[in-house]
């Protein structure tokens, strides 16, 4: 028995990959299910497996209490100390059960038992082994069509769900078919652990790049910073730590070949490799390539910058529906408008016309402000009778005292110098600032 139970036991553990610890615990788990049908549903029954005789025990676990509800679960202190002569109160005792014959349905339940907590630990071992991979590239096989997703072989009997919102701007899958994916969730479900996958992920260039560019691998050539709209274009920015060494020539290699395979396992979707620059002028201008910029404005403060090209230059570095200015911004993480020679021209214009209708504005309110500051009343007091409407000489001169000494800081000897000082002034005679204010 002991050999034909720990063969199987060891089969296992090589078909599944599950240690025979864990199918082990399942079986004596699945006995003691079986066990409940044998000896009694109530009872609570271990069952543990002895390797050197290879003989299953059965024993019934039991309270001791001092008076007993339930003797199934509970043993009186003097039963317990009867089987076991040091046991205490509230302790729990195991109690050796007779051999029985199982039978058949309880041979079943046990069977079902155990390929039940294999399917677990099958589950449980792949979800460890896939959230290890985690942010990894592998290739994967097609396997078949579930509804608008894609179910793939990654290997090890394991399947991965591609999203449609993973897959890539028309491509096609047929079963057999063979494709780099990259992990981007492992879930546990209902059914066991879920691998998502995906073909648009920015990340899965980067990887690609990393497995075709030996320099990016030793650490040479480092990958600073990438942006993508899957299926059309890819933008990345690369820097080296080698003198030597150019980033962007490393990562299109010897007539193109390294970016050729990747372009390649990405359905020909175009890649422009640029040089990192901790000047953001530099990297931006850089990163609007193929465009040809004239010059950068950067609002640091912001985190913007207006750059500046020819008029032929205005669509390329825009791009069609914007796509490449786009991912320039989302490369260099800075807000980027783009504007001609002739926009930023205009522009200036505006902006100096504004400034300069301002400024006339300003002069003018100052001038009027000159005007209405009457000799010897200060301008404080003035501004109070522009505020109250009177606003020029003719409405001064022409107000009571009643109706001036009603504003705020206008005595009657006040508003009679008001009066007097705006009536002079209407006939166009000249009057000396007595150098005291009213």
């Amino acid at each position: 028995m002991s050999s034909i139970v720990l063969e199987a036991l060891e089969a296992l553990e090589r078909s599944k990959r599950i240690d025979k610890k864990v199918l082990l615990e399942a079986l004596e788990a699945a006995m003691a299910s079986a066990g409940r049908k044998a000896y009694g549903a109530n009872l609570n029954i271990v069952v543990e497996f002895n390797e050197g005789n290879g003989e299953f025990k059965a024993f019934s676990v039991k309270k001791v209490v001092e008076s007993v509800a339930d003797a199934d679960l509970e043993i009186s202190l003097e039963e317990a100390r009867k089987k076991v002569a040091d046991a205490q109160l509230e302790q729990e005792i195991r109690l050796l059960l007779p051999k029985v014959d199982f039978g058949r349905i309880a041979a079943q339940t046990a069977k079902q038992v155990v390929l039940q907590r294999v399917r677990e630990a099958e589950r449980e071992k792949v979800y460890e082994d896939f959230k290890n991979r985690l942010n990894d590239v592998l290739t994967a096989e097609v396997l078949r069509q579930d509804g608008r997703s894609v179910i793939l072989d990654i290997g090890g009997g394991v399947e991965a769900v591609l999203p449609p919102k993973e897959q890539m701007f028309k491509e096609e899958f047929n079963p057999g078919d063979r494709a780099k994916v990259f992990v981007v969730d492992v879930r546990r479900t209902a059914r066991g652990p879920q691998v998502v996958v995906s073909r648009t992920h920015p990340m899965l260039v980067k990887k690609l790049f990393e497995m075709e560019v030996p320099e990016i691998q030793e650490g040479i050539v480092e990958i600073k910073a990438i942006s993508r709209e899957a299926g059309v274009r890819t933008k990345m920015a690369v820097q080296s730590y080698d003198e030597k060494v150019d980033p962007v020539g490393a990562c299109v290699g010897m007539k193109g070949i390294r970016v050729q395979a990747v372009v390649t396992e990405i359905l020909g979707e175009k890649i422009d490799i640029i040089p990192w620059s901790d000047e953001p002028a530099k990297l931006i201008a850089a990163a609007l390539s193929p465009a040809r910029v004239s010059r950068v404005l950067i609002e640091e403060a912001a985190k913007k910058a207006t750059v500046v090209v020819a008029e032929d230059q205005l669509s390329l570095a825009i791009g069609k529906k914007g796509q490449n200015v786009r991912l320039a911004a989302k490369l260099t993480a800075w807000k980027v408008d783009v504007k001609s020679e002739a926009q930023m021209a205009e522009e200036q214009l505006r902006e100096a016309s504004q400034e300069l209708a301002a400024q006339e504005a300003a002069e003018a309110a100052e001038a009027d402000e000159e005007v209405f500051e009457l000799p010897g009343v200060g301008a404080k007091l003035t501004a109070r009778l522009i505020d109250a409407g009177y606003d020029d000489l003719e409405k001064m001169a022409g107000a009571t005292l009643e109706q001036l000494t009603a504003i705020e800081g206008i005595g009657e000897k006040t508003a009679e110098k008001i009066k007097d000082v705006a009536a002079r002034l209407m006939a166009g005679e000249e009057v000396q600032d007595d150098g005291e204010d009213a």
